[in-house]
């Protein structure tokens, strides 16, 4: 039994204690967010939900709670005009994209997850990949990972999946058996972690690392169609990792390798370049897939599913000053543009309220005020009736013309008017029960098992021994519930670990 379970159960009398919220109401469902019908989409109303992600929100200040330990860089988007081999008006109408060789300014930031603000940048940990278009419509924020999946399906997890990875709340330690802990509770996870513990958990450079939305979105044509897509950047200049001794190696002598190369690499007139690319479905459940769409634990199978190239972006101009620019650079999964759309996605529509709300809690009310973060490319001024907060430094709707008398629309004394549509809405039917559900789809272990067989046998190597000497500290039942999961998704990669642990391998039901 380790000390923690001691503590616990000392503590509480060996009576495990009851959830409840702040308000002292018993939580008798800490897994799902409240939906329509188990797909979703989620409801404003999830109070439990509301209440656990905006405390999540401001655990830290001024650091970012995930994502403290960044790197970023000024550049273009220059669109292709085409989807594959057919105009990409036929799925989108974002402006952005339409015309063959049309450059959009952005900004790019790069990070790693759990460590802070000044980690080394060798530690085993995802990548942040975001990217901010300060396109004619206003900007869009495309948020995701290097990696194409997540560890968790549902946003109520994700307080508890960082809590787990950060450090012992007593020790201020990371602890390995903490975080396997939740990760041998949470099934689902199984495909992350068979990414994050091989050579992919660590990029060599930012500059040699993919990029992936990892959430599903949608694009929405002229006459209000959409269909469901994912985001990808793909690096011209390959793709490159380290394994845990290189990383080492690494380590001893600089802690901050990718920051410099980046910077190193801009001045020196080596842009780094990504070609964007996009998988495009059909917007409805895909039944005869064996996992459902909108589960971002989940990669959509290229052979059915192509990766589309869209565009390209180039990476061309250093910070003036990091702070300015790369640390109050404040991104959020909601700020989209005409033409791109919200899907299902119950990660996305989580991520949706906690990213711009955090950023509210974090560089303060009018953080959108920032040169940083106001739009740069769009053809009309910024016009709100949004008034006043902490540090405002001018008025919105100023330059636009507007009556400084009237805040608010609709009003007849020349206050904001509203804007014409750009074309049909979207408006895709939902019908369903309010519950509380998992997905039905969720084969946790089936991808999980197709990367192990996809990997070389040194990357093979290289995940058992890094899991291996992760495992090594957890107790025994953490142990066996984690090669029940290695071997649900593949029995040599069960095996394996058990051997290196020094475990029988459990018996386990079949592969689901």
């Amino acid at each position: 039994m380790s000390d923690i379970q001691k503590d616990m159960n000392a503590e509480s009398g060996n009576e495990q204690p009851t959830l409840t919220t702040r308000q002292g109401h018993p939580v008798t469902n800490n897994q799902s967010v409240r939906t329509v019908g188990e797909r979703g989409p989620t409801t404003l109303e999830n109070y439990h939900f509301l209440e656990k992600i905006t405390h999540f929100d401001r655990e830290r200040i001024p650091e970012r709670v995930v994502h403290a330990r960044g790197a970023g860089a000024h550049g273009f988007f220059e669109a292709y005009g085409t989807v594959g081999d057919e105009p990409i008006g036929k799925y989108t109408r974002a402006k952005l994209f339409q015309e063959k060789g049309k450059r959009t300014p952005v900004f790019v930031r790069f990070s790693s997850v759990i460590h802070g603000g000044h980690s080394p940048e060798t530690l085993r940990d995802p990548r942040g990949f975001a990217t901010k278009f300060y396109t004619e419509d206003g900007n869009w924020d495309l948020v995701g990972n290097n990696l194409k999946v997540f560890f968790i399906r549902d946003p109520l997890k994700f307080p508890d999946l960082v809590h787990a990875f950060k450090p012992d709340p007593v020790t201020n330690r990371q602890d390995g058996r903490r975080i396997f802990d939740f990760i041998s509770l949470t099934p689902e996870a199984t495909h992350m972690i068979t990414w994050l513990f091989s050579p992919w958990g660590i990029p060599a450079s930012y500059r040699e690392m993919q990029g992936s939305g990892v959430n599903t979105y949608k694009w929405v044509n002229a006459r209000g169609e959409g269909v469901l897509v994912k985001y990808h950047w793909v690096p011209k200049q390959g793709v490159r990792n380290l394994t845990q001794e290189q990383a080492n190696a690494i380590q001893a002598t600089n802690f901050n390798h990718a920051t410099e190369d980046l910077y190193d690499a801009i001045e020196r007139g080596d842009f780094p370049e990504w070609e964007f690319c996009v998988q495009i479905m059909s917007d409805d459940e895909h039944l005869e897939l064996d996992f459902d769409p909108l589960d971002d634990t989940k990669i959509w199978p290229e052979d059915q599913f192509p990766m589309l190239p869209i565009g390209r972006m180039v990476l061309d101009r250093n910070p003036v000053n990091y702070f300015a620019e790369v640390e109050q650079a404040a991104f959020g999964t909601g700020v989209l543009v005409d033409g791109l759309d919200f899907s299902d996605d119950k990660m996305l529509q989580g991520r949706t309220l906690s990213y711009s709300d955090t950023q509210r809690y974090r560089v303060g009310t009018n953080y959108l005020q920032l040169p940083i973060n106001s739009p740069k490319g769009a053809t009309k001024p910024v016009a709100t009736n949004l008034r006043d907060g902490q540090m405002a430094y001018h008025v919105d709707g100023v330059e636009a013309g507007e009556n400084p008398h009237v805040n608010y629309e609709p009003s007849s004394m020349g206050g904001l008017k509203e804007a014409a549509p750009a074309g049909e809405p979207h408006t895709p039917f939902i019908q369903g029960n309010l519950v509380r559900q998992k997905i039905n789809r969720q084969n946790n272990f089936g991808q999980a098992g197709m990367r192990w067989r996809a990997m070389e046998g040194w990357e093979q190597d290289e995940l058992v021994s890094n899991l291996v000497g992760a495992l090594s500290t957890c107790n025994p039942d953490i142990q066996q519930r984690m090669v029940s999961y290695f071997t649900q998704a593949d029995g040599e990669y069960g095996r394996r670990v058990a051997e290196g642990l020094g475990i029988s391998v459990p018996a386990v039901a079949a592969t689901v």
